[in-house]
């Protein structure tokens, strides 16, 4: 399985955003790349007063992506977007999966909010706007099991072990707008860490530089290996990897390393 991660830096325009996006999926497509995955919140990440009205999963994001993937003949993970959600002050933060034909394979709802205050540094309630998910998602891709997740869920390793275990996951995806302040100390490690104790690939796409006044996005999207070993990581900017994905690799390091058979907890 060849994957790709897309690096971008949405902002507060979001046709711009769905065109930068489609852009960096033309590329992903060009390297061979079976399954592809955006950052969060692709369609928008600007100030609050300027967010489109929120959409259903067949609206017109949805719809965009859906028509990208079937042209390009690729599996695609966009990211997350603000899907309307349960009344009117709260969306979805929701990721959507599309197969090669362009058709809706899975969606997931954003389980754990952003809900973090850091004297002087940052101040953010995600749960003021978005409602959290409660379901979790694995779909199958072609015989691979991919584990959906977005951003801050990375934080939560209870929610990648039940993935793995209950799921059958085989690749986790992290669509991320991780915060620069946390990303330079965090980022890889919890997505190390989270390859290593659950014996999966993961591939994490990231949004990247300025967005707003007061918000700067780490970005260094990366794959990493069961192994924990980093396959691939972008510099800063937008930008697209793509790398293969050695199942073989993943099989020979649960046999030998059996810990996700040895847990007794």
């Amino acid at each position: 399985m060849r994957v790709a991660v897309c690096q971008l830096n949405a902002r507060d325009d979001r046709k711009a955003n769905l065109a930068a996006a489609e852009v960096l999926l033309e590329r992903a497509a060009a390297g061979g790349a079976d399954l592809a995955v955006l950052p969060e919140y692709v369609d928008y990440l600007g100030p609050a007063a300027g967010l489109p009205e929120p959409e259903p999963v067949d609206g017109e994001v949805g719809s965009f992506f859906a028509g990208i993937a079937r042209r390009l003949g690729i599996w695609l993970v966009a990211g997350s977007f603000h899907e309307a959600g349960p009344d009117p002050e709260h969306t979805w933060n929701t990721s959507l999966v599309f197969d090669r034909s362009g058709s809706l394979a899975a969606s997931y709802r954003k389980i754990h909010l952003y809900d973090v205050e850091i004297p002087g540094r940052v101040s953010y309630l995600e749960s003021a706007s978005v409602a959290a998910g409660v379901q979790l998602v694995v779909v199958d891709v072609e015989g691979l099991r991919v584990g959906l997740s977005i951003c801050y869920d990375l934080r939560f390793p209870e929610l990648y072990r039940r993935l793995a275990t209950e799921g059958g996951a085989q690749l986790l995806v992290v669509p991320a707008a991780f915060m620069l302040h946390t990303g330079r100390d965090h980022w890889e490690v919890l997505l190390r860490a989270r390859a290593i104790e659950n014996q999966c690939f993961v591939a994490a796409a990231g949004q990247t530089g300025d967005h707003e006044p007061g918000r700067t996005c780490f970005g260094r999207s990366m794959v990493v290996d069961p192994w924990g070993t980093v396959l691939t990581q972008l510099p800063d900017g937008p930008g697209v990897s793509v790398v293969d994905l050695g199942l073989d690799r993943l099989a020979q390091i649960r046999a030998e390393l059996p810990s996700l058979a040895n847990r007794r907890l």
